[in-house]
């Protein structure tokens, strides 16, 4: 989240596209109420059901699964053709106005410039900006390549391209190649008619909730002020990513990002999702979102110089760049991770670290292992085969390991993977995965802290102990990692240093405090530390303030640059409970802390003008004291503190720009600098903006025997999505009693008009049947999904819940099939966050 739970009753305007807060994040909900209590705040509610969040909705929309950008882009359109922008902001605060490098091609047919179609990938050299300086008004001209070009004899590949110190921009946005022109022209494609063509929204309803929306614009109003709201159903996609980014530009031409009320949130679905994220839980992070090495890194300096970005701006503007500290923050980890086998003479341990080769997320993970390519894995809390995508392939991977550790606290499917329903007894015996069960601990049952959507790192105490052999997850882990040194200590190994070498100074090394770790996380010096301005020493040993005192001379040590400051010498900052709230504003600022800095709204310097002065005195966050010569306000100014309004210095501070990207120069997205509207890769229809290039042309089909896509033509013609109900927590409560009481057995959600088709009745079984297996459930017949007309043809939408598998409570043994939803889901992930299309595909369903 920009900005946080308690901040949404703030908003005057509320977008909930892709979540159900009220039944997922039911807790969390009650502030979106409170804005329909306290300040009249409209809310529309877009998705494939009528959800009881819609049912709350001033506005509801029924939309074709995995058609939103097709929805957000002609927002965009509408909210240019009407003047609902946020002008001073747009100029000021956005690369509207960069100009961007002659060559660069618009996908008007699917594809933007620089396209290898052997490959699958983009050469991205025209996705960046025109180097100069103020182009209003003056002739269009292009200007040479950044990078040299290599000899011909040569066999030194060429360098990357780089973003230009200064970029050429034009401050009327009336140039061609401006941002600002760009993004219009690309948009203007996504009329109302268009627009309802794809997503099945009438054309009327579409113009009322563009109206609404951007009504808090109307006039060039800039009190109001409006929130996007978003969970899984927007980034469960093969251009999930780019569903996201649209709602971000959406929000930076209307003005709505860094401001009380306003943002982009997304709404984790488990209680420490941010968490794990942030403590580099996916592949190609380091803690802190760093980036991994890679092998080309071939020392500190060369990958510091790689992951450190340089300003790129107008001239005349600043831009604080606050990533160019990045070696700061690499070094302090290192530091953290290896203490005193880090030093200056050996790049503090750099070469310790594993060199990423190729892509590790979740579903390749498993298509190595079905290919013989991963022979073990460690699932701790994570269900793998309940997961999927394509469950029956993840099940026919576990076959092929040879061995499997999971520690959980009920028996699950993957720990039972070879008791999947259609596994018999002979083909059992051939199975030789060797499999090892460790019984962890619950929540209840650890302390420890959980990092919310709204970044807050709380701490929490233990409730009762792990019962019989159950032990914490530390130690298990601890336990491990010291029985796997000893055997290097005493074997030695192909490469024992980093295993040898890595910090394990706990009180109890076999049972770590996690207080400890979170110590360790937040940082500390090494050395005395002494702050110029401040003259405020540090000593040896002590907790560090925040991440201003990092340093990449290996004098400070931290796990994770963003959660510094969260564990000072004044005790764990997490662990406080303070309910004074003096704006009124939900800010909170001794209730645990928030990451970065105990901040609640990212880029709050945009909630003022370019003097100073706060968009909205009423709910104002930060604003320039020219007294004081500083920025001030009641959350923490999420800026360099003395950098007057006069400097121009941009509120985006972590961009090298130091403004929002409407454009997204380079490689920071592999399918385009905008988002383009593309069809989920089971689709019923042909993409009617380019029906030449319907999927996103950067996302690869899996090519093992296992993997299938459905069409139409196949029989395949119902579109299917998946959820989560609120009596049901993914796939742990099917343990519970009490949960299995108030939803004991699996459903599909059928339309009433699909069911009269079928002769289905409510509480008749149906099968539905993917291009990859089937699942049996009752029907429930509902007009919660409606017919809808897309392109002028009547398409049937379905929707099941995610919970039940062939685990669990037995009270109904014999009355469901144990099938899987995830058998149906399709192998195919988003290029950029590489999560799994688990929206939008495409079924059959038959009365059994």
């Amino acid at each position: 989240m920009t900005n946080g739970w308690i901040d949404i009753k703030n908003t005057d305007m509320m977008l909930i596209m892709g979540g159900n807060p009220a039944e997922n994040h039911p807790c969390g909900f009650k502030w979106a109420i409170e804005a329909k209590i306290h300040r009249n705040a409209k809310t529309i509610v877009v998705d494939p059901r009528l959800t009881r969040t819609a049912a709350n909705a001033d506005l509801y929309l029924q939309i074709r699964a995995g058609s939103d950008i097709a929805f957000l882009g002609g927002m965009i359109n509408y909210a240019i053709a009407n003047n609902r922008i946020a002008h001073d902001y747009l100029v000021n605060y956005t690369n509207a106005a960069f100009i961007i490098k002659e060559g660069f091609k618009l996908p008007d047919d699917g594809l933007y410039s620089g396209f290898d179609p052997e490959r699958q990938v983009y050469d991205k050299a025209t996705w960046n900006y025109e180097e100069g300086g103020d182009l209003g008004g003056k002739p269009v001209a292009g200007s040479p390549p950044l990078a040299q070009k290599v000899a011909a004899n040569s066999t030194t590949p060429a360098p990357p391209p780089l973003l230009p110190p200064k970029t050429a921009y034009d401050l009327s946005l009336q140039h061609p190649r401006c941002v600002f022109q760009l993004l219009k022209k690309q948009y203007s494609r996504y009329t109302p008619e268009m627009v309802e063509r794809i997503t099945g929204i009438p054309k009327d309803q579409f113009l009322k909730a563009a109206d609404l929306f951007t009504s808090v614009r109307k006039d060039g109003d800039m009190k109001k002020v409006a929130t996007i709201i978003y969970a899984v159903g927007w980034t469960q996609h093969s251009f999930g990513t780019q569903i996201i980014r649209t709602a971000a530009m959406l929000q930076l031409m209307m003005g709505n990002i860094g401001r009380a009320g306003g943002g982009v949130n997304a709404l984790r679905g488990h209680s420490n999702i941010q968490g794990a994220t942030d403590m580099a839980g996916i592949f190609d992070n380091l803690p802190g979102y760093l980036k991994v090495p890679n092998p080309g890194d071939t020392d500190l300096a060369t990958y510091l110089k790689r992951i450190t970005p340089t300003a790129s701006k107008p001239d005349p503007w600043d831009s604080m760049n606050y990533y160019s500290n990045t070696p700061k923050f690499a070094v302090s980890l290192l530091k953290a991770m290896y203490g005193p086998a880090a030093t200056k003479e050996n790049d503090f341990a750099f070469h310790y670290l594993p060199k990423i080769d190729r892509n590790y997320s979740w579903v390749n993970i498993w298509n190595d292992m079905y290919e013989g390519k991963v022979k073990g894995l460690f699932a701790f809390g994570m269900n793998g085969v309940m997961i999927g995508p394509d469950s029956l392939k993840n099940i026919e991977a576990l076959k092929k390991a040879d061995w499997l550790v999971v520690c959980e606290i009920y028996p699950d499917e993957t720990s039972e993977f070879w008791r999947a329903p259609g596994i018999s007894a002979d083909e059992q015996k051939k199975i030789n995965t060797t499999v090892y069960r460790l019984p962890g601990a619950g929540f209840a049952e650890k302390d420890g802290s959980f990092t919310n959507s709204a970044r807050w790192l709380q701490w929490k105490q233990i409730a009762v102990p792990p019962p019989g052999d159950a032990r914490l997850d530390q130690d298990i882990l601890a336990a491990i990692f010291l029985k796997v040194r000893e055997l290097y200590q005493k074997d030695g190994g192909k490469f024992p240093d980093p295993v040898l070498n890595a910090t394990f100074a706990y009180t109890t090394p076999y049972t770590p405090s996690l207080a400890e770790i979170a110590k360790e996380v937040n940082g500390k010096a090494l050395v005395d530390l002494t702050d110029p301005k401040t003259n405020q020493t540090i000593k040896a040993g002590q907790q560090l303030p925040g991440f201003a005192w990092l340093k990449d001379d290996g004098t400070t040590s931290c796990g994770n640059w963003i959660y510094s400051g969260s564990w000072t010498e004044a005790g764990g900052m997490i662990q406080r409970r303070g309910t004074e709230d003096p704006s009124g504003l939900g800010i909170y600022p001794n209730w645990a802390w928030s990451w970065p800095a105990n901040r609640r709204v990212l880029y709050n310097r945009a909630s003022c003008d370019p003097n100073g002065k706060p968009w909205d005195p009423s709910r104002r966050q930060v604003w320039w004291d020219e007294a004081k010569q500083s920025w001030v306000g009641n959350d923490v100014p999420d800026f360099k503190p003395d950098s007057a309004p006069k400097d121009h210095m941009g509120p985006f501070i972590m961009n090298p720009e130091g403004v929002g990207r409407l454009f997204v120069p380079l490689g920071a997205m592999a399918d385009g600098p905008f988002p383009e509207f593309y069809e989920p890769m089971e689709s019923p229809i042909a993409n009617l903006l380019h029906p030449n290039q319907s999927n996103n042309p950067v996302v690869k089909k899996y090519k093992t025997d296992m993997d299938k896509y459905g069409t139409v033509e196949q029989g395949f013609n119902v579109i299917c999505t998946t959820y989560r109900l609120t009596e049901h927590y993914h796939y742990w409560t099917k343990n519970n009693p009490m949960n299995v009481q108030l939803v004991p057995e699996p459903f599909v959600e059928v339309p009433l008009e699909l069911a009269n088709q079928l002769g289905v009745q409510g509480g008749e079984k149906v099968i539905v049947t993917s291009a990859r297996s089937h699942y049996i459930a009752k029907a429930m017949v509902t007009r919660r999904i409606r017919p809808m007309k897309i392109d002028g043809k009547e398409m049937f939408q379905i929707g099941i819940p995610i919970h039940w598998g062939f685990r669990g409570i037995a009270e109904d043994e014999g009355k469901t099939a144990k099938t899987l939803t995830n058998q149906l889901t399709p192998t195919v992930i988003d290029p950029n966050a590489f999560t799994p299309e688990f929206k939008g595909f495409l079924v059959n369903i038959k009365k059994v």
